[in-house]
């Protein structure tokens, strides 16, 4: 399928909106491993930034390693209606010998399956949190969000990262967020590094919440995870607070 140009890099209003949504997330419970949902678009538009994928799933596993680990359970989709989920994986090397047998090949978007597949597993056991990383949207955004308002009852975020910015795809990105009570982020290949941080992040507040995140931006996390506290626990946070 064909890109959208792309435009600038996310600038530091974005970032700061993203890490407002994700501070007014209510937090999982700490202690013990999160579990967090990693689905990603395979399609043909995407195999550029597949590598970069790869190497970025490593960093979530790294930044909770000290509050109790996390599993990972991989989801994608590509082709024909192909859409896929791994075994939970408790390291970066299952997760990435995962993702390492996976091509990509041309298709349309499978969303839909995504969340139908994040919801069931919601109603087996608790999810931390689902991430979800994209470009395009090519299906029906009633039914899918839908979907989405189910998932946000089952009380899993969302968390939506955007390969460039395709005004169709933002729109439902961001309206998935909304409704799971996650957050939308755009990011491209020259903000690679942001988007390592702030999946980082987001798995570090998965699995532990606040302490968590203070501890994490203590011994050496990302100014995104310093930020994230200073939204959290900024007086009036706006609007998304819950």
């Amino acid at each position: 399928m064909a890109k959208s140009p792309t435009r600038p890099n996310p600038n530091r209003t974005e970032i700061d909106a993203f890490l407002a949504k994700v501070a007014a997330t209510p937090a999982p419970a700490a202690g013990g491993r999160g579990r967090l949902i990693f689905a990603l678009d395979a399609t043909m538009s995407r195999e550029p930034t597949w590598d970069t994928a790869c190497q970025i799933q490593a960093e979530m596993f790294e930044a909770t390693r000290a509050i109790g680990g996390l599993d990972v359970q991989l989801v994608f989709f590509r082709g024909f209606g192909e859409c896929k989920s791994g075994k939970w994986q408790p390291n970066a090397e299952g997760l990435a010998a995962q993702m390492g047998k996976v091509r990509c090949h041309a298709g349309r978007t499978q969303i839909g399956k995504v969340l139908a597949h994040i919801k069931r597993q919601a109603e087996k056991t608790k999810i931390g949190a689902a991430i979800f990383v994209g470009d395009a949207f090519e299906e029906d955004i009633d039914s899918v969000c839908h979907t989405a308002g189910e998932i946000g009852l089952l009380g899993v975020p969302v968390f939506v990262f955007q390969e460039n910015r395709d005004p169709l795809a933002e729109k439902a990105f961001r309206e998935i967020a909304r409704l799971t009570g996650g957050a939308w982020c755009p990011f491209d290949l020259q903000s690679a590094a942001m988007l390592k941080s702030l999946l980082s992040a987001v798995a570090v507040y998965a699995t532990g919440g606040m302490k968590a995140l203070q501890d994490y931006s203590a011994s050496g996390g990302r100014r995104e995870a310093v930020a994230l506290i200073e939204q959290m626990t900024r007086p009036g946070k706006g609007s998304g607070q819950r």
